[in-house]
């Protein structure tokens, strides 16, 4: 008798998403309130494997506030790129305390990867897309390396790069979720004081976007309010919201280069 022929398994590489999906997601949650579209997608489990990246930045409680309201278990993950100020690290303890999450992930910059290419650690201040790359883009995609879908705090409002921000869209086969997209400073600061939210400590010191400590600086009244990043730089993303993923031709100087030692 003929042995049995074993059946291969198949890894499936599709893509979670396809651009129909987002299209078909925006057009059904179009005008639907912000914490009713979270509960109805983390009940129904339309998004998969799915994460929050947040920064614990300025505005970062909104939206952490509501995913932890409409399902404390989804997963929070939060990219120390070993450059940020302790009052974030503070911030985000306090935060993951008062809003109950239940599932806080760190990531890291890949040790080796810092050796080779910023044994000094000053790589910020002369290559600050590749510093970025090295830091933050590429553990997140670690990170994400698992995930179906991820959740994003950006906002329209914000930037003139974040404008026309949609709701949902697809990225490299995952689904990207823009919950706060059309939502307006306005909307922020009345979610704060409805939720009785605490505020990023640095907020009142002028600094209305923090990222890296060594790339942050206040913002000075009428300026845009992600002015303070990498102030002086023609750049204006860390490079996990762009298709560049925050590279350069300058993120291949060679270990060691220090040209303003």
């Amino acid at each position: 008798m003929a042995e049995a022929v074993r059946r291969l398994d198949v890894i499936d590489t599709a893509p979670a998403f396809m651009q129909a999906d987002a299209d078909a997601l925006n057009a059904r949650f179009e005008g639907v309130e912000t914490l009713t579209m979270l509960r109805a997608l983390f009940a129904e489990g339309t998004l998969g494997r799915v994460a929050v990246v947040s920064s614990f930045g300025t505005e970062s409680a909104v939206l952490l506030d509501l995913v932890a309201r409409a399902d404390r278990s989804i997963p929070v993950i939060f990219v120390d790129t070993l450059k940020m100020f302790p009052e974030t690290l503070a911030y985000r303890e306090t935060l993951i305390a008062r809003l109950g999450i239940e599932n806080a992930d760190v990531v890291t910059p890949n040790e080796d990867t810092l050796r080779a290419k910023d044994e000094t650690g000053l790589r910020w201040s002369y290559d600050p897309d590749g510093c970025c790359a090295i830091r933050k883009v590429e553990p997140l995609a670690r990170a994400k390396a698992w995930l179906d879908a991820w959740i994003s705090g950006r906002k329209a409002f914000q930037s003139v790069t974040r404008q026309n921000i949609p709701r949902f869209e697809v990225e490299d086969g995952r689904l990207k979720l823009n919950p706060l997209g059309d939502w307006v400073k306005a909307d922020l600061d009345a979610y704060f004081e409805e939720r009785n939210l605490p505020r990023h400590p640095r907020e009142a010191k002028g600094f209305l976007s923090v990222g890296c400590a060594p790339c942050t600086s206040p913002v000075a009244p009428g300026e845009d309010p992600r002015a303070g990043r990498w102030r002086g730089w023609d750049k204006t993303e860390c490079g996990i919201h762009t298709d560049s993923g925050g590279t350069s031709q300058a993120s291949d100087l060679p270990p060691g280069y220090e040209p303003f030692l």
